[in-house]
């Protein structure tokens, strides 16, 4: 027993940086306390003290803002950051190494008395107001994005995101061009995925694409000329700072005062 508590005081040193000790973790996360509270409640549930169950959920419900049915299954080291606002449903399975984030819901979507809620595999992550409703399965290393709404089972390894949750895409080799020659210029790239709709960041994707063109035909120019016996030197390209575009900006909305 003390040793996985050790083990479980670990595991949230690993996902918290905040953690600055383990006096302030007994006493002042209430994921933990919540997830105590629920550790004695689903013992009662088991043995069928129903009434006595619920009292206790609804007391820690009460103290920390997060409340979970006492018929909720849930494995070990599963870490509720911040915590308040999260809801998890009585026929809700959690597996090892889960996290969540406050405001989460892992809801039913049937008024029977059957299987209703999500059942999560190993390692889930779930941010901050994400909503997995119906009795969907979420495999092991899923990510769930914040505020997203899932509603269908959810691949192992795979990153959710969105209203209703979409499956982000791997990185094309499209993408990795663009983040490519963004490396090369000394700026982080702006590659988004189709499904996301910022027409600035697809103003600098189709910025990225022409200059890993004209990188390209450089390229050949450059090594054309060389085998035709003319010497080209090799020029670095400048750092650009973003900092400085910011200061630029906000210096001509300043004139425009």
């Amino acid at each position: 027993m003390f040793s996985a508590f050790n083990d479980y005081i670990r595991s949230i040193y690993a996902r918290d940086p905040a953690a600055r000790s383990v006096w302030e973790i007994l006493t002042t996360y209430p994921g933990l306390h919540a997830l105590v509270f629920h550790r004695l409640a689903h013992r009662l549930w088991r043995w069928r003290l129903y009434w006595l169950a619920r009292v206790l959920s609804y007391f820690s419900r009460w103290l920390t803002g997060i409340e979970i049915h006492p018929g909720a299954k849930i494995g070990q080291r599963f870490f509720i950051d911040h915590g308040m606002g999260v809801v998890i449903g009585e026929t809700a399975e959690i597996g090892d190494d889960c996290t969540f984030y406050h405001g989460v819901t892992l809801g039913g979507t049937s008024w029977h008395q059957e299987k209703r809620h999500p059942t999560l595999g190993k390692n889930v992550v779930i941010g901050a107001g994400a909503k997995v409703l119906g009795p969907i399965y979420i495999a092991d290393g899923a990510r769930i994005g914040s505020n997203s709404v899932v509603v269908k089972d959810v691949p192992a390894g795979a990153t959710v995101v969105g209203i209703p949750g979409r499956i982000v895409p791997d990185k094309d080799e499209k993408y990795r061009q663009r983040e490519a020659i963004a490396k090369k210029m000394g700026f982080d790239a702006y590659g988004q995925t189709t499904e996301i709709s910022d027409p600035v960041a697809q103003a600098f994707d189709h910025l990225l694409d022409h200059l890993h063109v004209i990188d390209v035909k450089m390229e050949m120019f450059c090594t054309a000329l060389k085998k035709a016996g003319v010497a080209v030197d090799k020029l670095d390209l400048p750092d650009l700072n973003l900092c400085n575009f910011e200061a630029g900006r906000d210096a001509e909305r300043d004139r425009s005062k």
